[in-house]
């Protein structure tokens, strides 16, 4: 047929190919085995045990060296330990060092060179990879921890950013820690808001807008870091210009979906109990491809950057999916302490007792992103949140 015949329409046969691996076919299915405490399966449901302190070791080398479901009376602390292990293995993995430094490495002073970088709030989940990237990572290398403020020095992110280099620094001194603060204002990115909005796409609300522009500069890197004398005290150093060279950047993602980190989760659980909050997180899990990460990879990648996110790793999925749900959270709990409960236990076990007890805030509110946004495209946060700015569609004539 002739092509001018087809209306400039392609014809073709659309070919479904469906997963081949069985265990990404189990994963993606997201079912877990203990979803709902009984009195029979919930003896072992805290942290502590009435096993002697022998029995304790040797049941827990046993478990956290298989896979597998863990046993509904396994005491708390084996989970936290099997977690513990997945999320230390995943975080090795995304951070091996290969040919891509090589060109990196040539005429610098490998001390001076910081080739995994993270996405930092000073929050539980960018605190534990931090503290587990600190493992993995020679100790001459610097580790960048890029964190972005549309409010200087008061955003949230910004007081618990510092806060948290503090508590890092505590649990390795010998490490070069760099802080860089990626300081900007949202009514001097006009023609970056139209490229950042080019990115995201098919994602077309102002809750991903204002997480893409985060992200999209958190990712470049340029920013602020402090340098001097070794100090808690920033008075005593000297703030200079700097722009992270980090090919890689370690991202939280896929922490809230699986550990029930999210506001609507609680409300789930409140009115569905575990069942509701199990079927609430099975469906984050299953569109996060979609809703999330294509959008985060783009605004990373367009620096030159590649986003990984060790919280997805297979075996971490599996690991969590085979523990308890109420292992996983206690939403009976305040904030801070029963949503992602086994990540708190986690970073307890890493020196973290500070960012253990923090509580979930997303980077577009830390950040004060969302309220500058409101201001400029609401008039005010009031205004913005009558209109429920996070889910309204970005108008055209924003992107004309």
């Amino acid at each position: 047929m002739d092509v001018s015949e087809l209306d400039r329409c392609f014809v073709g046969e659309l070919r479904k190919h469906e997963w081949t691996n069985a265990m990404l076919m189990e994963l993606i299915k997201w079912e877990r085995i203990f979803v709902e405490p009984t009195t029979e399966n919930c003896g072992f449901s805290h942290c502590e045990t009435h096993l002697g302190e022998h029995n304790i070791h040797s049941a827990c080398s046993d478990i956290i060296s298989e896979s597998g479901p863990i046993p509904a009376s396994v005491p708390c602390s084996m989970s936290v330990q099997r977690v513990l292990n997945a999320l230390r293995k995943s975080v090795m993995q995304r951070s091996s060092l290969h040919t891509i430094f090589q060109a990196v490495i040539c005429g610098r002073r490998q001390e001076e060179i910081a080739p995994v970088a993270v996405l930092f709030s000073g929050g539980l989940d960018s605190m534990i990879l931090a503290a587990l990237l600190n493992e993995c990572l020679d100790p001459s290398y610097e580790i960048d921890l890029l964190n972005v403020s549309f409010d200087g020095q008061f955003a949230p992110d910004r007081i618990s950013a510092k806060a948290g280099l503090k508590e890092l620094r505590g649990i390795a001194p010998l490490r070069r820690w760099k802080l860089v603060e990626i300081d900007s204002d949202l009514s001097n990115l006009t023609s970056e808001t139209k490229h950042v909005m080019s990115l995201i796409n098919p994602a077309n609300t102002y809750m991903d807008l204002n997480i893409g522009i985060a992200l999209w500069l958190a990712a470049g890197g340029d920013g602020w870091v402090y340098e001097g004398v070794t100090s808690s005290n920033d008075v005593d150093q000297q703030r200079v210009k700097y722009i992270s060279k980090s090919r890689i950047i370690l991202v939280g993602s896929g922490a809230d979906e699986q550990c029930a980190g999210y506001g609507r989760h609680r409300t789930k659980y409140k009115h569905g109990s575990w069942v509701g909050l199990d079927e609430e997180m099975k469906l984050d899990m299953q569109r996060i491809w979609k809703r999330n990460l294509g959008r985060d990879d783009r605004c990373c990648a367009d620096n030159g950057k590649e986003a990984r996110f060790p919280f997805l790793d297979e075996d971490v999925i599996r690991t969590l999916l085979d523990i308890p749900l109420w292992e996983i959270a206690n939403l009976d709990q305040p904030s801070g302490t029963g949503d992602k409960k086994i990540l708190r236990e986690v970073a307890k076990m890493l020196g973290l007792y500070e960012a253990a007890t923090l509580p979930k805030r997303a980077i577009q509110f830390g950040s004060r992103i969302a309220r500058e946004s409101n201001r400029k495209n609401f008039g005010s946060n009031r205004a913005a949140n009558q209109a429920s700015a996070g889910s309204v569609v970005i108008r055209k004539q924003n992107s004309s």
